[in-house]
């Protein structure tokens, strides 16, 4: 395995900027597995919540306040184009990441002429509902690509014999929250413009962000839409990114408003600054693994750190650690997405025969580490289903997590199944 670009010292002062790292407001000590379903928080992020929330004024008035406002904006806009690399193109929040999906899916929809759109069975239900309801309604006809069941994932090949010239819309996920399996988007972003250029191509980035490794000018697509609450920021927002051709459709605006603008109402500013600490977090961990002295450079190389710390504590986790056995040499075990898959996402998930999975949330719960059960039901149906499965324990890690937090994972497992004779 390639050695891990986040020292132990280095990691020290990782875990030291973030909330409740180790421990739980009401339960006490306990190991945090569950970021797929919402990220651990900053601490710069809580204290720019608090700073912001007790600011009265809004942008657009005649005072320094509302100057200052607008310029926290204008620089979380800033650094947003540098997070994800998008020199071109719009960023604007929304109420949550499902929302702003909708609404991007539903302009591209009714704004397009009558044609195709096209998704995969790999999605998450925000964007393959926006699409379902949204096509119906311009009454064009709906294709899924079908994803690969054994690597929980979906290719551009998979893809090609249901994109046709007259595919309008297209929507493809990023990383699955369920599988952990990432998509390549620009190869698929690719095999849809060969056949249908004019495509519009809206991205469901939210499990991918804390990940890093954001490229969006390297995507040729149209949309990408992200959860700040899953990559260290806060609840309460979304963001998303709209490429000139896609801002240029008709969408809800007020009447008399900047035809382009895709902001509705007065914002949060305190959602922005807070995703500027998000931004200023990751620049602050590539400069510790690189020493670069350019600021997009350093958020890439905080990137790679991430991915490389990630594939190590799945691989432990997989495989095992010291002297634990990993989940791969128990019987009767079943890993979604394979025990050796390349696009494995700091997620883990996998059921026992021995024990069902809601046991073993709760016993691993009972054991102060914090897991998340996968059903098949609207959320996780189209990935369990055809696998057989009625849930599964979703095990999912950030680079914050350590080797020693897997190891006393794996302790668990090796009790709670023991138990069961």
């Amino acid at each position: 395995m390639t050695k891990p670009d986040i020292s132990a010292a280095l990691m020290n002062d990782v875990r030291a900027r973030f909330a409740h790292v180790d421990n739980c407001p009401f339960e006490g000590e306990r190991v945090f597995f569950e970021n797929a379903g919402g990220a651990l928080t900053l601490n710069s992020v809580v204290e720019t919540s608090a700073r912001m929330a007790a600011i009265p004024d809004n942008q657009g008035r005649s005072n320094a306040a509302s100057k200052a406002l607008q310029d926290m904006i204008d620089t979380a806009k800033a650094d947003m184009r540098v997070f994800f690399n998008a020199p071109e193109g719009q960023f604007f929040v929304g109420e949550s990441g499902t929302e702003l999906l909708f609404r991007l899916i539903r302009s591209a929809c009714l704004g397009t002429p009558l044609g195709r759109v096209l998704g995969s069975t790999l999605e998450h239900p925000a964007s393959r509902s926006a699409a379902a309801r949204w096509s119906k309604v311009a009454g064009k006809p709906h294709f899924l690509v079908a994803h690969d069941d054994a690597r929980g994932t979906v290719t551009a090949e998979d893809y090609a014999p249901l994109v046709t010239p007259d595919t309008v819309v297209a929507t493809i996920l990023h990383t699955s929250p369920v599988t952990g399996i990432g998509v390549d988007v620009a190869a698929v972003a690719a095999q849809i413009r060969d056949i249908a250029p004019d495509c519009f191509i809206i991205v469901d980035g939210i499990q991918h962000a804390a990940h890093g490794r954001l490229d969006i000018a390297a995507y040729g697509i149209d949309g990408y839409v992200i959860s700040p609450y899953k990559v260290f920021s806060r609840h309460g927002y979304g963001v998303a990114w709209v490429s000139d051709r896609l801002a240029a459709l008709p969408h809800d605006t007020l009447m008399g408003a900047p035809t382009a603008s895709w902001e509705l109402g007065t914002r949060d500013t305190g959602a922005y600054a807070t995703f500027s600490d998000v931004v200023s977090y990751f620049d602050w961990l590539g400069g510790e693994v690189s020493g670069s002295e350019d600021r997009r450079s350093r958020i890439v190389a905080a990137g790679e750190a991430i991915h490389t710390q990630e594939t190590a504590l799945c691989h432990a986790m997989i495989h095992g650690t010291g002297n634990q056995k990993g989940l791969a040499e128990y019987e009767g075990v079943t890993i979604l997405g394979g025990t050796d898959n390349p696009g494995r996402e700091g997620l883990v998930c996998f059921a026992l025969d021995s024990v069902p999975a809601p046991n073993l949330v709760d016993a691993l719960n009972a054991r102060g580490i914090r897991t998340h059960i996968r059903k098949a039901d609207h959320y996780s149906g189209n990935i369990l289903d055809p696998l057989g499965m009625e849930h599964c324990v979703r095990v999912s890690m950030c680079h914050y997590n350590t080797e020693a937090e897997v190891a006393q994972f794996l302790q668990a497992i090796k009790e709670i199944t023991d138990a069961q004779g």
